[in-house]
């Protein structure tokens, strides 16, 4: 019976309009039939196909739609269709390797570990934002990022627009919209909102004589008492969530809690430490270029300093530098955690192991290879000066890549030499 569901892929139809549609990429051939159409051609003329198979030309329409979008400027949307692409792909090369069940597990943990490094993003773009916005390349991610910010102050004050702009990184919204939603129900026609929940169930049965006494209880308790608890833990909550979901998940429950995870989420925590430092250096330059150096060029007129002029440029080599590297290495991180690979950092990747011990080998769940995990390499670092770096694609090693290598070269030689057997 296993092996039919592995036959469940297959019933999928992906097609080249499919997997274009996914991508947001406009199909050549739905292009030329809107051209014919204004052009006044009979659709029973042209000879156009339904639909189209995969094929490398599919890919290459991917690449360029893909292409010509990033040149307008890279967006949330734009990542997050790549990440779930990759999440499908990966999905259905375990399940022709393993099974449905199999691979759905291992596809959670690869999803679990990416949304870590998602909502690291989403914080480190929100940080970066007005320098962002003066990046050619990346203004996109900082309008986004203003757009979250400004959508997140309205929902704070107003509390109205909740529930409309949920998004899938944020489960407690998502927990606190349905509760909320689900005992207050609000009359369409005079606007008055009414409690479902027992404690307003039981008030409503209670007698007139009793109800007096204690509807002041009553209203004291859900306008004055419970915001104000819920406000105390909300905060207490904002500061320590991060810190206590960490020690309860990847510690306490580190039996039930997969390697890959538990690899990634301390990777995190351990350069969220340093990555404080880039941050603030950059706001200290951002500042000092914004309010010191560019009213200067407009104190003398027409007269612009040379110095001056050649500081800004200087400063803003630098910060597109730092922030590019950073935004950069982030998205590295979040790919290899999607793809459920691990990726070598000197000092970082030692102490986030010192934490959590070396990746079960003999376990499907833990993930991709680390090379760097290996006796005879421990031993070769040893007496290294400055560390290796540099581990083989996917952590493999670089041992066996010159064996690749020459297996590749020699098939690439024996199939020139077939094709030119016949003349």
């Amino acid at each position: 019976m296993l092996y039919f569901l592995k036959l469940f892929p297959l019933l999928i139809n992906i097609d080249q309009e499919t997997v274009l549609s996914w991508f947001g990429v406009e199909n050549p051939q739905s292009r030329d039939m809107q051209q014919a159409s204004m052009s006044g051609y009979d659709f029973n003329i042209i000879s156009t196909e339904s639909s189209t198979d995969v094929s490398l030309d599919t890919f290459r329409l991917i690449i360029e739609g893909l292409w010509n979008k990033i040149q307008d400027g890279l967006t949330l949307a734009d990542i997050e269709n790549v990440l779930f692409f990759i999440l499908f792909i990966r999905f259905i090369i375990l399940v022709i390797r393993y099974n449905i069940k199999t691979s759905f597990y291992i596809t959670c943990i690869g999803l679990f570990a990416g949304y870590l490094w998602y909502r690291h993003l989403i914080d480190l773009i929100s940080m970066y934002r007005s320098v962002l916005l003066k990046l050619p390349f990346l203004n996109k991610l900082g309008m986004d990022a203003v757009q979250l910010r400004s959508m997140h102050r309205q929902t704070i004050l107003t509390d109205l627009k909740l529930g409309e702009n949920i998004h899938w990184y944020n489960p407690g919204q998502m927990i606190y919209y349905a509760f909320t939603k689900g005992i207050i129900h609000v009359d369409p026609e005079t606007g008055l909102r009414y409690y479902m929940d027992p404690i307003s169930m039981i008030m409503s049965k209670i007698q007139d004589p009793t109800h007096s006494n204690v509807v002041s209880i009553y209203y004291k308790l859900y306008n004055k008492i419970i915001p104000k608890i819920y406000d105390i833990c909300s905060k207490f909550w904002s500061q320590l969530s991060g810190v206590a979901a960490y020690a309860v998940i990847t510690r306490i429950g580190k039996r039930y809690c997969p390697y890959l995870i538990r690899w990634h989420w301390t990777f995190l925590l351990i350069i969220g430490m340093i990555e404080q430092i880039f941050i603030y250096f950059i706001y200290r330059v951002y500042y000092f270029q914004t309010f010191v150096l560019i009213p200067q060029t407009k104190v003398y007129g027409n007269y612009v300093d040379p110095n001056l002029i050649l500081q800004v440029n200087i400063l803003n080599g630098i910060i597109a530098c730092i922030v590019l590297t950073h935004i950069g290495f982030i998205l590295f991180g979040l790919f290899h955690a999607i793809w459920g690979q691990y990726f070598y950092v000197p000092f970082f990747v030692e102490n986030t192991e010192l934490h959590i011990g070396p990746r079960p080998k003999n376990s499907i769940y833990s993930g991709g290879n680390t090379a760097w995990q290996d006796s005879e390499e421990k031993e070769k670092n040893l007496n290294r000066i400055f560390p290796k770096i540099w581990y083989g694609w996917f952590g493999n090693g670089t041992q066996n890549s010159w064996t690749l290598q020459n297996r590749l070269m020699n098939i690439i030689i024996n199939a020139f030499k077939k094709l030119r057997r016949p003349f």
